[in-house]
């Protein structure tokens, strides 16, 4: 299946969905600091066989850091692995530094590091490593790569952002850009729009593709779509659906 590679996965991508720490929503992690993510994923196309992958992900929040793990299954591919992750986000006068670390089963290593500032303005550049080993790559983005992002965050909680991740390891014209709408609605109730535009080299030939995220959370409840075309720079189309509850 598409999304299993050797390179480029690790947990944070830094401002992939708005998620630099100035744009980042209330999303109720004080009162319910668990999250349970369950994602159901189809590749089809480029010639592949097609076939489904199941995610599960448990994320505990504590103060200004989160600690998860997760585990994920290709039937097709025969292929399981359980993984963990950590990031924080340290504050240093008007300059936020947001490290991320994670490891899998398989030997396989990533970490992240990137330095933002600004409150209603906010910008951010972000460097990711990880040690090549074979890994189910489930962020969809370059990771082995630098990232640059910035926005604005209205008092309401309205935010706009836009990133770029570019590889700059082992595929350095592929890159991914991210522009992020968060809308809060009453009752403590969000939509979530991510649209991305990617190019790069995939199979010896130059693409340019557009895909889709779309997120609406509920107090305890969200949902979340997504359309990703040549997913991880492969010849496969993806379809992803994932529920979740916050406890």
């Amino acid at each position: 299946m598409a999304f299993r590679c050797r390179s480029s996965c690790f947990f944070a991508a830094l401002a992939v969905l708005g998620l630099s720490s100035a744009a980042r929503a209330d999303d109720g992690a004080a009162e319910l600091p668990f999250k349970l993510t369950i994602g159901a994923y189809r590749v089809s196309g480029g010639g592949l066989p097609s076939g489904p992958g199941l995610d599960m992900n448990l994320r505990y929040t504590y103060g200004d850091g989160n600690v998860w793990i997760g585990w994920f299954r290709s039937p097709v591919l025969d292929f399981a692995q359980p993984r963990a992750g950590w990031d924080h986000t340290f504050t240093l006068g008007p300059v936020r530094v947001l490290p991320s670390l994670q490891a899998a089963s398989g030997g396989f290593v990533g970490g992240s590091l990137a330095v933002e500032t600004g409150d209603s303005w906010f910008v951010g550049t972000g460097l990711g490593r990880t040690n090549l080993r074979s890994y189910a790559n489930l962020n969809f983005d370059p990771n082995d790569s630098y990232t640059v992002y910035g926005g604005y965050k209205w008092p309401d909680g309205t935010a706009l952002s836009l990133s770029l991740i570019r590889d700059n390891r082992l595929n350095p014209d592929q890159q991914d850009v991210h522009l992020v709408y968060r809308l809060p609605l009453p009752e403590r109730q969000r939509l979530t729009v991510d649209l991305l535009a990617k190019q790069g080299t995939v199979d010896g030939q130059f693409i340019r593709r557009a895909g889709l995220t779309v997120t609406y959370d509920w107090p305890r409840w969200f949902v979340r779509a997504a359309y990703d075309p040549k997913v991880n720079f492969t010849a496969q189309n993806m379809v992803r659906m994932s529920v979740g509850t916050r406890f």
